[in-house]
């Protein structure tokens, strides 16, 4: 299977794990896509159902791919604004990475996140309690170089060209407004930050968030699929065996890619969560 890479990058995005959760979706499902924590929107831009509801508390995002559906962002003004704004990172330095972040956290411009987003230290995307942007320069003023900006381009003419097609929304709520829009038929797909691990979110995310999805997913007349960890070399995922363990878990070995230093880039057991029992 062909992953195609979103033009948003995060950390601990699916990119790799979009075969396997493939497999595992009901045969012939024609239902409502739901994805309460939507982040980079790999696994939907993939999987490419008819119907699908996007949402998440990240308005950047959300502001994003809104942006493209509309048509204001395309891939010529991309290309444009990226070997603008490239041509001055080169020519500043990083002040310029600063000029764009200070800019951003003022007007909140799609385009500028984009910029952010490839040019921030490791790919990261991280706020802090203000809701300001604040991941520091990667240090390669050379980072867009006409190849990476026609990489850049391409993926946003895919997911442009999919909007076009598919009847996909985007929504910037919490999980527990988004949720019981499913209704018998369709599938809600979470990837929510994992819990005790170095995962960022833009509003935050702990035990009692934890507690709340489940006690969401449990009342759902949809059919779910979590996605979760479930152990490393050194810890277990203690939220499985008080929450999980009460629906179908499978699981799968993936190097995963959690933090700026290398020590924290580790094989991890990922964990599949779902209500009914995959074919």
């Amino acid at each position: 299977m062909k992953i195609n890479v979103p033009p948003i990058k995060s950390q601990g995005i699916k990119t790799k794990l979009v075969p396997w959760i493939k497999r595992i979706i009901p045969e012939k499902f024609e239902g409502l896509w739901i994805e309460p924590f939507m982040g980079t929107g790999v696994v939907a831009f993939n999987l490419a159902p008819q119907h699908a509801l996007l949402c998440d508390t990240n308005p950047h995002l959300i502001h994003f791919y809104q942006s493209i559906a509309s048509g204001e962002i395309t891939a010529e003004i991309v290309r444009q604004f990226l070997n603008d704004e490239g041509a001055k990172l080169l020519e500043k330095g990083e002040s310029h990475y600063y000029t764009i972040r200070e800019r951003f956290n003022k007007k909140a411009a799609p385009l500028d996140f984009l910029f952010l987003n490839r040019a921030g230290f490791n790919g990261m995307i991280r706020f802090n309690r203000k809701g300001q942007f604040n991941i520091p320069f990667c240090r390669k003023p050379q980072r867009f170089a006409q190849a990476y900006v026609t990489k850049i381009v391409n993926q946003i003419s895919y997911v442009s060209r999919l909007l076009k097609l598919k009847e996909f929304v985007f929504q910037c709520q919490p999980f527990e407004e988004t949720i019981p829009n499913g209704k018998s038929g369709d599938l809600i797909y979470c990837d929510p930050p994992y819990i005790d691990r170095h995962a960022d979110y833009y509003n935050g995310w702990n035990g009692e968030h934890e507690k709340s999805l489940y006690t969401a997913l449990s009342q759902t007349q949809s059919q779910f699929i979590l996605s979760t960890w479930h152990h490393n070399d050194y810890r277990e995922n203690d939220y499985i065996k008080s929450l999980w363990n009460h629906f179908n878990i499978l699981t799968h070995e993936h190097f995963y890619h959690v933090g700026g230093s290398e020590e924290n880039r580790k094989p991890m057991i990922e964990a599949i969560v779902t209500n009914y029992e995959p074919s």
